[in-house]
């Protein structure tokens, strides 16, 4: 039996109403203004685009994927009314439990439908949209995987990076400084060789979500998506370069990076809001095959001001992550974390903490700050009570104004780990690093027992009340 993949969740958020289909729109404006729109409020449906001009009819294009809290639950395997708490609790058994399952390799797949070589190869005859007003081309890439092979261990890595079409058969791709396929790349390219390197640009949203998170170096991410899926991921090698990419996927094409090729890239609106990259040489992919299923559907996962479909679904995840990487670091006592959405999912997390000893608290936003999931372009780090709901950002706004003394509880950390998509990063091109916050907004240690008690009822009166006027109360409070 074939694995999942795009099209089976195509039909299930189809099935639960999440899935508009639109025909008509063009490349050069309609599809990314729209997307642009739809992606301005969580759970707005996912956006189906067909009948492209000046494109063969079936050719598609799929975005503002999973910008839903119940489409992220499906990708996942888990009921579509899933909560966010829920999302967390799944994704730390996930990360704690780490079940893998290994790629399989497969004679051929639905990927091998249409296949052209050498200077046959047209990119451009798929419909890449120009994503926003003042980009600088057309991104294939942006919902995808990119695959690279260590030269010295054989370790096949699959990334999450953006890919610009520029002419038939030459794409960009945009690595940051320290993320695995620059890496890669390095490697060959201190030899004097090229690098081979496989686009996937149309995959089942598990499979690019892992490709954005940290998973460890040596680590396989279609190992990870195996064990979400609970089975192997069919793969076939590409003729040119070897590479393994999933027999399912809508597109795949592949070629080499050659030491020093590069080509003018961006500017590409960016997960922080911003045009902050600019425009500026990046790795040239000198394409050798293309191959794709009919009617494929390209991906995009779309950057943007925040929300937006390249970041949203990292929420969960991130703050299971760093939650697990607090208890791993020995940081007792974490009752909650958030990662919000308005930082890209990464920019602010709030960490919930049950104060058992002095610098307790402090403790417990350093390590946040610095710990590999939280690490990446992170700007600030609050620290709640356990009282306090750190996906609430009311309450973590009230804890910050009333429990929180500039005097002793922030913490301001230089020449930290950030890119060049961070609108406020500073240092040379190649190095860039940023500054954060860590903010104790929690009651002081000293002070637990005098601090004075919050005006709010007790759980006992609570329950009274529910039990008497359950039926005139809010939903949320029944």
């Amino acid at each position: 039996m074939a694995n999942k993949d795009l099209r089976n969740f195509l039909e299930e958020i189809d099935n639960i109403g999440e899935l508009k289909h639109i025909s008509g729109a063009e490349t050069e404006e309609d599809i990314g203004g729209l997307v642009d729109i739809f992606m301005r409020d969580l759970d707005n449906p996912a956006l189906l685009f067909d009948d492209v001009p000046g494109f063969p009819n079936g050719h598609r294009v799929l975005a503002n994927i999973i910008m839903s809290r119940s489409r992220c639950a499906i990708a996942l395997g888990l009921p579509p009314d899933a909560t966010e708490e829920d999302l967390i609790k799944w994704w730390r058994h996930y990360l704690g439990e780490a079940p893998a399952h290994p790629p399989v390799e497969v004679n051929g797949g639905p990927l091998v439908e249409n296949v052209t070589e050498g200077e046959a190869v047209n990119i451009q005859s798929l419909p890449s949209p120009k994503w926003h007003e003042h980009d600088g081309g057309k991104f294939i890439g942006t919902g995808c995987i990119i695959a690279m092979r260590d030269p010295d261990s054989g370790w096949v890595n699959y990334g999450t990076y953006r890919v610009q079409a520029h002419e038939p058969r030459v794409a960009t791709v945009m690595m940051s400084p320290g993320k695995h396929a620059r890496l890669l790349m390095k490697k060959y390219h201190d030899r004097g060789e090229k690098c081979p390197v496989a686009v996937v640009a149309g995959v089942h949203p598990v499979m690019f979500m892992i490709g954005g998170f940290e998973v460890p170096y040596e680590t396989n991410e279609l190992d990870v998506v195996g064990g979400i899926f609970g089975e192997s991921v069919e793969v076939i090698k590409m003729p040119a370069t070897g590479l393994p990419v999933p027999a399912s996927a809508e597109i795949a094409f592949e070629g080499f990076i050659d030491v020093d090729d590069e080509i003018l890239e961006g500017p590409l609106g960016e997960w922080t809001g911003y045009y902050a990259g600019g425009q500026r040489p990046e790795p040239a992919i000198r394409i050798e095959t293309l191959m794709h299923r009919d009617n494929p559907v390209i991906t995009g996962a779309i950057p943007a001001v925040p929300p937006n479909d390249n970041t949203y679904y990292m929420g969960a995840y991130r703050a299971a992550a760093v939650w697990n990487q607090l208890e791993a670091a020995g940081i007792p006592g974490v009752q909650g974390v958030y990662a919000h959405e308005a930082g890209g999912s990464r920019m602010w997390l709030t960490i919930s903490i049950k104060q058992m000893y002095g610098g307790h608290s402090k403790q417990a936003g350093l390590v946040a700050s610095q710990c590999h999931a939280g690490a990446y372009a992170n700007r600030w780090v609050i620290v709640v009570d356990d009282d306090i709901d750190p996906a609430n950002m009311n309450d973590v706004v009230w804890a910050m104004c009333t429990r929180h003394d500039p005097r002793e509880g922030i913490d301001v950390i230089n020449g930290c780990w950030s890119t060049h998509l961070d609108p406020m990063c500073f240092d040379d091109d190649y190095d860039r690093r940023n500054s954060r916050v860590v903010v104790d907004a929690c009651i002081p240690f000293r002070r637990k027992d005098t601090f004075p008690a919050v005006a709010r009822s007790s759980q006992e009166l609570d329950d009274r009340i529910r039990s008497k006027y359950a039926e005139h109360l809010p939903e949320k409070y029944r």
